[in-house]
Protein backbone atom coordinates (compact mmCIF):
# COMPACT_ATOMS: atom_id res chain seq x y z
CA UNK A 1 0.00 0.00 0.00
CA UNK A 2 1.93 3.23 -1.12
CA UNK A 3 0.20 5.87 0.31
CA UNK A 4 3.04 8.41 -1.11
CA UNK A 5 2.79 9.79 -4.70
CA UNK A 6 5.10 9.92 -5.35
CA UNK A 7 15.27 20.77 13.52
CA UNK A 8 15.74 22.13 16.17
CA UNK A 9 19.39 23.34 16.32
CA UNK A 10 19.92 23.03 20.05
CA UNK A 11 21.48 25.72 21.37
CA UNK A 12 24.86 25.65 22.09
CA UNK A 13 26.45 25.83 25.78
CA UNK A 14 28.28 29.04 25.01
CA UNK A 15 25.28 30.55 23.47
CA UNK A 16 23.11 29.14 26.92
CA UNK A 17 25.80 30.92 28.79
CA UNK A 18 25.54 33.89 27.53
CA UNK A 19 21.51 34.29 26.93
CA UNK A 20 19.70 32.08 29.51
CA UNK A 21 19.16 30.88 32.93
CA UNK A 22 19.42 27.30 34.12
CA UNK A 23 17.29 26.17 36.51
CA UNK A 24 17.87 22.55 38.05
CA UNK A 25 13.80 20.89 38.98
CA UNK A 26 13.51 19.54 42.15
CA UNK A 27 15.17 16.64 41.68
CA UNK A 28 18.23 18.23 40.92
CA UNK A 29 18.79 16.32 37.40
CA UNK A 30 16.31 17.85 35.12
CA UNK A 31 17.19 21.33 33.79
CA UNK A 32 15.02 24.05 32.67
CA UNK A 33 16.75 27.09 30.90
CA UNK A 34 15.08 29.84 28.87
CA UNK A 35 16.47 31.48 25.89
CA UNK A 36 15.73 34.30 23.38
CA UNK A 37 16.60 34.02 19.94
CA UNK A 38 15.36 36.52 16.94
CA UNK A 39 12.98 37.97 19.16
CA UNK A 40 11.22 34.35 20.37
CA UNK A 41 11.45 33.06 23.42
CA UNK A 42 12.45 29.25 23.62
CA UNK A 43 12.10 26.77 26.83
CA UNK A 44 15.09 24.16 26.61
CA UNK A 45 14.54 21.27 28.98
CA UNK A 46 16.85 18.46 29.14
CA UNK A 47 15.22 15.02 30.31
CA UNK A 48 17.80 13.32 32.94
CA UNK A 49 15.73 10.16 32.86
CA UNK A 50 16.05 9.48 28.60
CA UNK A 51 18.78 12.09 27.73
CA UNK A 52 16.25 13.95 25.85
CA UNK A 53 16.13 17.68 25.27
CA UNK A 54 13.23 19.32 24.68
CA UNK A 55 13.01 22.84 23.19
CA UNK A 56 9.86 24.61 22.88
CA UNK A 57 7.79 28.09 21.94
CA UNK A 58 4.83 28.90 24.31
CA UNK A 59 1.75 30.41 22.71
CA UNK A 60 3.22 31.41 19.28
CA UNK A 61 -0.16 32.72 18.62
CA UNK A 62 -0.96 30.94 15.28
CA UNK A 63 -3.63 28.01 14.58
CA UNK A 64 -5.23 28.09 18.11
CA UNK A 65 -6.53 31.54 18.70
CA UNK A 66 -9.02 30.96 21.52
CA UNK A 67 -8.21 33.26 24.43
CA UNK A 68 -6.76 31.56 27.67
CA UNK A 69 -6.39 28.24 25.79
CA UNK A 70 -2.21 27.18 26.36
CA UNK A 71 -0.10 25.98 22.93
CA UNK A 72 3.24 24.29 22.40
CA UNK A 73 5.71 23.95 19.45
CA UNK A 74 9.10 22.60 19.32
CA UNK A 75 11.36 19.55 19.10
CA UNK A 76 12.21 16.91 21.26
CA UNK A 77 15.71 15.13 20.99
CA UNK A 78 15.50 11.24 20.71
CA UNK A 79 18.99 10.64 19.96
CA UNK A 80 22.32 12.01 19.10
CA UNK A 81 21.10 14.53 16.05
CA UNK A 82 17.45 13.12 15.97
CA UNK A 83 14.85 15.92 16.84
CA UNK A 84 11.48 15.31 15.92
CA UNK A 85 8.93 18.03 16.13
CA UNK A 86 5.66 17.99 18.61
CA UNK A 87 2.93 20.53 18.64
CA UNK A 88 0.79 20.28 21.69
CA UNK A 89 -2.50 22.34 22.43
CA UNK A 90 -4.95 22.42 25.69
CA UNK A 91 -8.23 21.57 25.65
CA UNK A 92 -10.19 24.18 24.91
CA UNK A 93 -12.43 23.58 28.37
CA UNK A 94 -11.31 22.30 32.15
CA UNK A 95 -7.68 21.32 30.60
CA UNK A 96 -6.54 20.74 33.99
CA UNK A 97 -8.69 17.44 33.91
CA UNK A 98 -9.15 17.10 30.09
CA UNK A 99 -7.69 13.27 28.49
CA UNK A 100 -4.65 14.00 26.71
CA UNK A 101 -4.36 12.21 23.12
CA UNK A 102 -1.97 11.93 20.38
CA UNK A 103 -2.45 12.22 16.81
CA UNK A 104 -0.01 10.09 13.95
CA UNK A 105 -0.60 10.28 10.67
CA UNK A 106 0.29 7.35 8.17
CA UNK A 107 2.47 7.40 5.00
CA UNK A 108 4.79 5.83 6.01
CA UNK A 109 6.48 8.93 6.67
CA UNK A 110 3.93 11.80 6.33
CA UNK A 111 3.45 14.38 8.67
CA UNK A 112 1.07 14.52 11.50
CA UNK A 113 0.47 18.59 10.49
CA UNK A 114 -1.58 17.03 7.82
CA UNK A 115 -4.21 16.05 10.48
CA UNK A 116 -3.94 19.45 12.39
CA UNK A 117 -4.31 21.71 9.99
CA UNK A 118 -6.64 19.64 7.29
CA UNK A 119 -8.56 17.50 10.15
CA UNK A 120 -9.01 17.70 13.71
CA UNK A 121 -6.52 20.64 14.89
CA UNK A 122 -7.64 23.72 16.02
CA UNK A 123 -8.07 25.60 13.15
CA UNK A 124 -8.28 24.69 9.43
CA UNK A 125 -7.90 26.48 5.97
CA UNK A 126 -12.21 26.58 4.86
CA UNK A 127 -12.28 26.30 1.31
CA UNK A 128 -8.66 26.55 0.09
CA UNK A 129 -8.90 29.72 1.82
CA UNK A 130 -4.85 30.69 2.68
CA UNK A 131 -4.88 31.71 5.95
CA UNK A 132 -6.22 29.46 8.63
CA UNK A 133 -9.85 30.10 10.97
CA UNK A 134 -10.81 28.53 13.98
CA UNK A 135 -12.37 24.50 13.61
CA UNK A 136 -14.92 24.57 15.99
CA UNK A 137 -14.96 20.85 15.86
CA UNK A 138 -11.43 20.55 17.01
CA UNK A 139 -10.62 17.39 19.03
CA UNK A 140 -9.18 19.88 21.44
CA UNK A 141 -12.61 20.99 22.11
CA UNK A 142 -12.78 17.66 24.46
CA UNK A 143 -8.91 16.84 25.48
CA UNK A 144 -5.30 18.19 25.58
CA UNK A 145 -3.78 16.87 22.05
CA UNK A 146 -0.64 16.65 20.37
CA UNK A 147 0.63 16.41 17.50
CA UNK A 148 3.54 14.22 16.10
CA UNK A 149 6.13 14.31 13.28
CA UNK A 150 7.43 11.03 12.98
CA UNK A 151 10.14 8.86 12.05
CA UNK A 152 13.04 12.07 11.82
CA UNK A 153 12.77 13.70 8.58
CA UNK A 154 9.04 13.95 8.32
CA UNK A 155 7.24 17.36 8.82
CA UNK A 156 9.12 19.58 10.69
CA UNK A 157 11.16 16.81 12.49
CA UNK A 158 15.02 16.89 11.11
CA UNK A 159 18.41 14.54 11.82
CA UNK A 160 19.47 11.28 11.80
CA UNK A 161 16.98 8.94 10.59
CA UNK A 162 17.23 5.49 11.45
CA UNK A 163 13.71 4.23 11.65
CA UNK A 164 13.13 1.12 9.74
CA UNK A 165 10.07 -0.12 10.53
CA UNK A 166 6.94 0.18 12.53
CA UNK A 167 8.21 -2.01 15.32
CA UNK A 168 11.61 0.38 15.58
CA UNK A 169 9.68 3.73 15.01
CA UNK A 170 7.41 2.47 18.27
CA UNK A 171 10.34 3.76 21.16
CA UNK A 172 11.18 7.06 19.65
CA UNK A 173 7.69 7.91 20.36
CA UNK A 174 7.66 6.56 23.53
CA UNK A 175 10.53 8.70 24.31
CA UNK A 176 8.89 11.70 23.18
CA UNK A 177 6.35 11.33 25.50
CA UNK A 178 8.51 10.42 28.39
CA UNK A 179 10.13 13.79 28.21
CA UNK A 180 6.75 15.31 27.28
CA UNK A 181 5.50 13.80 31.32
CA UNK A 182 8.94 14.97 32.49
CA UNK A 183 8.42 18.77 31.12
CA UNK A 184 4.73 18.39 31.75
CA UNK A 185 4.04 16.54 34.74
CA UNK A 186 0.67 18.23 34.98
CA UNK A 187 -0.39 15.66 32.18
CA UNK A 188 0.88 12.49 33.80
CA UNK A 189 -1.60 10.00 34.78
CA UNK A 190 -4.00 11.43 32.67
CA UNK A 191 -6.33 8.72 30.42
CA UNK A 192 -4.22 8.75 27.13
CA UNK A 193 -5.61 8.09 23.73
CA UNK A 194 -4.00 7.02 20.48
CA UNK A 195 -5.41 8.13 17.38
CA UNK A 196 -4.05 7.61 13.86
CA UNK A 197 -5.01 6.70 9.82
CA UNK A 198 -3.66 5.29 7.35
CA UNK A 199 -0.73 3.63 7.92
CA UNK A 200 -1.47 4.03 11.36
CA UNK A 201 -3.08 0.82 10.82
CA UNK A 202 0.62 -0.22 11.38
CA UNK A 203 1.88 2.48 13.89
CA UNK A 204 -1.82 2.10 15.79
CA UNK A 205 -1.33 -1.64 17.03
CA UNK A 206 2.11 -1.61 17.36
CA UNK A 207 2.72 1.81 19.08
CA UNK A 208 -0.10 0.55 21.84
CA UNK A 209 0.77 -2.66 22.29
CA UNK A 210 4.59 -1.14 23.43
CA UNK A 211 3.62 1.32 25.66
CA UNK A 212 1.43 -1.18 27.55
CA UNK A 213 4.73 -3.50 27.75
CA UNK A 214 6.94 -0.71 28.80
CA UNK A 215 4.19 -0.04 31.43
CA UNK A 216 4.08 -3.37 32.70
CA UNK A 217 7.93 -3.05 32.41
CA UNK A 218 7.95 -0.26 34.66
CA UNK A 219 5.47 -2.01 36.79
CA UNK A 220 7.91 -5.00 37.00
CA UNK A 221 11.00 -2.09 37.92
CA UNK A 222 13.06 -3.30 34.84
CA UNK A 223 12.49 0.11 33.04
CA UNK A 224 12.38 3.22 34.73
CA UNK A 225 9.84 5.93 33.15
CA UNK A 226 6.26 7.23 33.36
CA UNK A 227 3.54 4.78 32.41
CA UNK A 228 1.50 5.89 29.44
CA UNK A 229 -2.31 5.47 30.73
CA UNK A 230 -3.42 4.08 27.42
CA UNK A 231 -7.23 3.57 27.78
CA UNK A 232 -8.04 4.31 23.71
CA UNK A 233 -7.14 3.49 20.48
CA UNK A 234 -8.53 4.72 17.09
CA UNK A 235 -7.88 4.08 13.65
CA UNK A 236 -9.61 5.79 10.73
CA UNK A 237 -8.90 3.95 7.08
CA UNK A 238 -6.08 1.96 8.02
CA UNK A 239 -3.40 -0.26 6.30
CA UNK A 240 -3.66 -3.40 8.73
CA UNK A 241 -3.03 -6.51 7.13
CA UNK A 242 -2.32 -6.61 3.69
CA UNK A 243 -3.81 -10.65 2.64
CA UNK A 244 -7.52 -8.98 3.58
CA UNK A 245 -7.29 -5.60 2.33
CA UNK A 246 -4.77 -6.41 -0.85
CA UNK A 247 -8.28 -8.70 -1.69
CA UNK A 248 -10.48 -5.44 -0.57
CA UNK A 249 -8.81 -3.12 -3.05
CA UNK A 250 -10.68 -5.75 -6.15
CA UNK A 251 -13.85 -6.38 -4.53
CA UNK A 252 -14.03 -2.46 -3.21
CA UNK A 253 -13.20 -1.37 -7.16
CA UNK A 254 -16.18 -3.67 -8.39
CA UNK A 255 -18.92 -3.13 -5.67
CA UNK A 256 -18.19 0.30 -4.00
CA UNK A 257 -21.36 2.32 -3.54
CA UNK A 258 -20.45 5.60 -5.67
CA UNK A 259 -18.81 3.91 -9.04
CA UNK A 260 -17.71 0.66 -10.15
CA UNK A 261 -14.49 0.77 -11.25
CA UNK A 262 -13.86 -2.90 -13.23
CA UNK A 263 -16.31 -5.19 -14.93
CA UNK A 264 -16.91 -8.48 -13.43
CA UNK A 265 -14.23 -9.73 -15.54
CA UNK A 266 -12.23 -8.00 -14.30
CA UNK A 267 -13.13 -8.46 -11.25
CA UNK A 268 -12.69 -12.34 -11.69
CA UNK A 269 -8.67 -11.50 -14.00
CA UNK A 270 -7.87 -10.00 -10.81
CA UNK A 271 -8.92 -12.52 -7.77
CA UNK A 272 -7.39 -15.08 -10.13
CA UNK A 273 -4.12 -12.88 -10.04
CA UNK A 274 -4.39 -12.04 -5.86
CA UNK A 275 -4.87 -15.19 -5.57
CA UNK A 276 -1.85 -17.09 -7.54
CA UNK A 277 0.70 -13.91 -7.05
CA UNK A 278 -0.02 -11.59 -4.40
CA UNK A 279 -0.98 -14.09 -1.76
CA UNK A 280 1.60 -16.77 -2.23
CA UNK A 281 4.18 -13.89 -1.94
CA UNK A 282 2.09 -12.15 1.18
CA UNK A 283 2.09 -15.48 3.41
CA UNK A 284 5.81 -16.26 2.03
CA UNK A 285 6.57 -12.94 3.79
CA UNK A 286 4.62 -14.02 7.11
CA UNK A 287 6.27 -17.64 7.51
CA UNK A 288 9.90 -16.06 6.83
CA UNK A 289 9.52 -12.90 8.23
CA UNK A 290 12.48 -11.73 6.32
CA UNK A 291 12.67 -8.01 4.51
CA UNK A 292 13.76 -9.49 1.13
CA UNK A 293 10.15 -11.71 1.10
CA UNK A 294 8.62 -9.22 2.46
CA UNK A 295 10.05 -6.31 0.01
CA UNK A 296 8.99 -8.56 -2.63
CA UNK A 297 4.89 -8.93 -1.43
CA UNK A 298 5.01 -5.25 -1.31
CA UNK A 299 6.14 -5.22 -4.93
CA UNK A 300 4.32 -8.18 -6.32
CA UNK A 301 1.34 -7.10 -4.37
CA UNK A 302 1.54 -3.53 -6.19
CA UNK A 303 2.53 -3.99 -9.09
CA UNK A 304 -0.08 -6.43 -10.20
CA UNK A 305 -2.97 -5.62 -7.64
CA UNK A 306 -2.99 -1.89 -6.82
CA UNK A 307 -0.98 -0.15 -9.08
CA UNK A 308 -3.13 -1.64 -11.68
CA UNK A 309 -6.05 -0.92 -10.37
CA UNK A 310 -5.52 2.65 -9.43
CA UNK A 311 -5.28 3.41 -13.08
CA UNK A 312 -8.45 1.32 -14.55
CA UNK A 313 -10.17 5.31 -14.18
CA UNK A 314 -9.57 9.04 -13.70
CA UNK A 315 -9.96 9.20 -9.58
CA UNK A 316 -8.39 10.08 -6.69
CA UNK A 317 -7.27 6.85 -4.51
CA UNK A 318 -7.77 9.38 -1.52
CA UNK A 319 -12.07 9.92 -1.99
CA UNK A 320 -13.45 8.00 -5.17
CA UNK A 321 -16.05 11.02 -6.18
CA UNK A 322 -12.81 13.23 -7.40
CA UNK A 323 -10.76 12.80 -10.30
CA UNK A 324 -6.97 12.47 -9.82
CA UNK A 325 -5.98 15.67 -10.78
CA UNK A 326 -7.56 17.48 -7.73
CA UNK A 327 -6.13 16.51 -4.63
CA UNK A 328 -8.84 16.74 -1.90
CA UNK A 329 -8.80 18.57 0.54
CA UNK A 330 -6.69 21.00 -0.41
CA UNK A 331 -3.43 21.08 0.79
CA UNK A 332 -3.51 25.01 0.96
CA UNK A 333 -1.85 24.59 4.55
CA UNK A 334 1.40 23.08 3.37
CA UNK A 335 2.07 26.64 1.79
CA UNK A 336 1.17 28.37 4.90
CA UNK A 337 3.92 26.75 7.07
CA UNK A 338 6.50 27.75 4.52
CA UNK A 339 5.73 30.96 5.57
CA UNK A 340 9.29 32.59 7.52
CA UNK A 341 6.56 34.21 9.79
CA UNK A 342 5.00 31.33 10.79
CA UNK A 343 8.36 29.36 10.95
CA UNK A 344 9.75 31.80 12.92
CA UNK A 345 7.14 31.96 15.63
CA UNK A 346 6.37 28.44 16.14
CA UNK A 347 10.15 27.75 16.71
CA UNK A 348 10.12 25.29 13.74
CA UNK A 349 13.85 24.47 12.28
CA UNK A 350 13.62 22.78 9.13
CA UNK A 351 11.70 23.10 6.13
CA UNK A 352 8.14 21.42 6.40
CA UNK A 353 7.92 18.38 4.51
CA UNK A 354 4.55 16.55 4.39
CA UNK A 355 5.63 13.39 2.74
CA UNK A 356 9.25 12.68 1.86
CA UNK A 357 10.64 10.09 0.07
CA UNK A 358 13.75 9.25 2.09
CA UNK A 359 11.98 8.06 5.39
CA UNK A 360 9.45 5.92 2.92
CA UNK A 361 11.96 4.58 1.35
CA UNK A 362 13.63 2.76 4.87
CA UNK A 363 10.24 1.50 5.29
CA UNK A 364 10.62 -0.04 1.93
CA UNK A 365 13.73 -1.67 2.17
CA UNK A 366 12.30 -4.23 5.29
CA UNK A 367 9.29 -4.67 3.58
CA UNK A 368 7.28 -3.47 6.26
CA UNK A 369 3.96 -2.62 4.42
CA UNK A 370 3.66 -6.29 3.59
CA UNK A 371 3.61 -7.56 7.26
CA UNK A 372 0.24 -7.78 9.04
CA UNK A 373 -0.12 -6.22 12.44
CA UNK A 374 -3.75 -8.06 12.73
CA UNK A 375 -2.00 -10.03 15.68
CA UNK A 376 -0.91 -7.06 17.37
CA UNK A 377 -3.95 -5.26 17.08
CA UNK A 378 -5.74 -8.55 18.30
CA UNK A 379 -3.54 -8.62 21.49
CA UNK A 380 -4.46 -5.11 22.26
CA UNK A 381 -7.99 -5.82 22.02
CA UNK A 382 -7.70 -8.74 23.77
CA UNK A 383 -6.04 -6.67 27.30
CA UNK A 384 -9.60 -4.57 27.44
CA UNK A 385 -8.52 -1.46 25.77
CA UNK A 386 -11.38 0.35 24.41
CA UNK A 387 -10.77 0.14 20.53
CA UNK A 388 -12.35 2.10 17.12
CA UNK A 389 -11.95 0.75 13.75
CA UNK A 390 -13.27 3.59 11.26
CA UNK A 391 -13.30 4.41 8.08
CA UNK A 392 -14.80 7.10 5.32
CA UNK A 393 -16.36 4.89 2.81
CA UNK A 394 -15.89 7.06 -0.02
CA UNK A 395 -11.79 6.09 0.38
CA UNK A 396 -10.28 4.02 -2.11
CA UNK A 397 -6.43 3.13 -0.53
CA UNK A 398 -7.76 2.23 2.73
CA UNK A 399 -11.56 1.22 2.20
CA UNK A 400 -14.22 0.39 4.58
CA UNK A 401 -14.08 -3.11 3.09
CA UNK A 402 -11.03 -3.70 4.24
CA UNK A 403 -11.44 -2.10 7.40
CA UNK A 404 -14.85 -4.00 8.46
CA UNK A 405 -12.98 -7.61 7.24
CA UNK A 406 -9.89 -6.70 9.56
CA UNK A 407 -12.64 -5.77 12.09
CA UNK A 408 -14.25 -9.08 11.86
CA UNK A 409 -10.94 -10.92 12.48
CA UNK A 410 -9.30 -9.62 15.52
CA UNK A 411 -9.46 -12.03 18.29
CA UNK A 412 -10.48 -11.28 21.46
CA UNK A 413 -13.48 -12.60 23.78
CA UNK A 414 -15.92 -11.23 21.61
CA UNK A 415 -14.56 -12.16 18.63
CA UNK A 416 -17.48 -14.65 16.96
CA UNK A 417 -19.66 -12.60 18.78
CA UNK A 418 -18.41 -9.25 16.50
CA UNK A 419 -18.01 -10.99 13.54
CA UNK A 420 -21.91 -12.28 13.24
CA UNK A 421 -23.21 -8.74 14.23
CA UNK A 422 -24.61 -6.32 12.03
CA UNK A 423 -24.07 -2.98 11.27
CA UNK A 424 -26.99 -0.40 12.42
CA UNK A 425 -27.05 3.36 12.00
CA UNK A 426 -24.83 5.51 13.19
CA UNK A 427 -26.41 8.94 14.23
CA UNK A 428 -25.01 12.37 14.94
CA UNK A 429 -28.23 14.48 16.81
CA UNK A 430 -30.70 11.95 15.42
CA UNK A 431 -29.07 12.51 11.55
CA UNK A 432 -27.69 9.18 10.16
CA UNK A 433 -23.85 9.85 9.61
CA UNK A 434 -22.88 6.18 9.21
CA UNK A 435 -23.30 2.54 10.16
CA UNK A 436 -21.85 0.60 13.06
CA UNK A 437 -21.32 -2.31 15.68
CA UNK A 438 -19.78 -2.56 19.05
CA UNK A 439 -19.34 -5.75 21.14
CA UNK A 440 -17.31 -4.96 24.28
CA UNK A 441 -14.43 -3.30 23.83
CA UNK A 442 -14.69 -3.23 20.27
CA UNK A 443 -16.32 -0.93 17.75
CA UNK A 444 -16.31 -0.84 13.49
CA UNK A 445 -17.71 2.14 11.66
CA UNK A 446 -18.64 2.84 8.44
CA UNK A 447 -18.66 6.55 7.85
CA UNK A 448 -21.13 7.93 5.19
CA UNK A 449 -19.72 10.35 2.91
CA UNK A 450 -15.91 10.76 3.57
CA UNK A 451 -13.04 10.59 2.23
CA UNK A 452 -9.36 9.40 3.48
CA UNK A 453 -9.59 11.88 6.12
CA UNK A 454 -12.45 11.27 7.82
CA UNK A 455 -12.55 14.17 10.19
CA UNK A 456 -12.22 16.75 7.06
CA UNK A 457 -15.29 15.04 6.03
CA UNK A 458 -17.63 14.63 8.46
CA UNK A 459 -16.13 17.12 11.57
CA UNK A 460 -19.32 16.84 13.96
CA UNK A 461 -19.15 12.68 13.76
CA UNK A 462 -15.53 12.91 14.02
CA UNK A 463 -15.72 14.51 17.10
CA UNK A 464 -18.55 12.72 18.58
CA UNK A 465 -16.25 9.11 17.96
CA UNK A 466 -14.00 10.54 19.70
CA UNK A 467 -15.39 11.63 22.26
CA UNK A 468 -16.63 8.53 22.66
CA UNK A 469 -13.92 6.36 22.84
CA UNK A 470 -11.45 8.53 24.96
CA UNK A 471 -14.85 7.80 27.33
CA UNK A 472 -13.91 4.28 27.61
CA UNK A 473 -17.15 2.92 26.62
CA UNK A 474 -18.71 1.61 22.80
CA UNK A 475 -19.64 4.20 20.39
CA UNK A 476 -23.50 5.06 20.00
CA UNK A 477 -25.69 7.03 18.21
CA UNK A 478 -27.01 10.58 19.97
Amino acid sequence: MHLISLSSLFVSATALASLSFAAPLVNGKDKRSFVERDGVNYTVFEHAATGAKLEFVKNSGICETTAGVNQYSGYLSVGTNMNMWFWFFEARSNPTTAPLAAWFNGGPGCSSMIGLFQENGPCHFVNGASTPSLNPYSWNTYANMIYIDQPIGVGFSYGTDSVTSTVTAAPYVWKLLQAFYAQFPQYENRDFGLFTESYGGHYGPEFAHYFQQQNAAIDAGTVTGQKIPIVALGINNGWFDPAIQEKAYIQFSYNNTYQSLISKSDYDSYMSTYESDCLPAIQACASSGSNSDCSNADNTCYNEIEGPLSQVADFDVYDIREPSNDPYPPSTYSTYLTKSSVVKAIGAKSTYQECPNAPYNKFATTGDDARSFLDTLSAVVSTGLTTLIWAGDADWICNWFGGLAVANKIQYSGTSQFASAALAPYNVNGAEGGTFKTVDNLSFLRVFGAGHEVPYYQPELALQAFKQTMMKGPISST
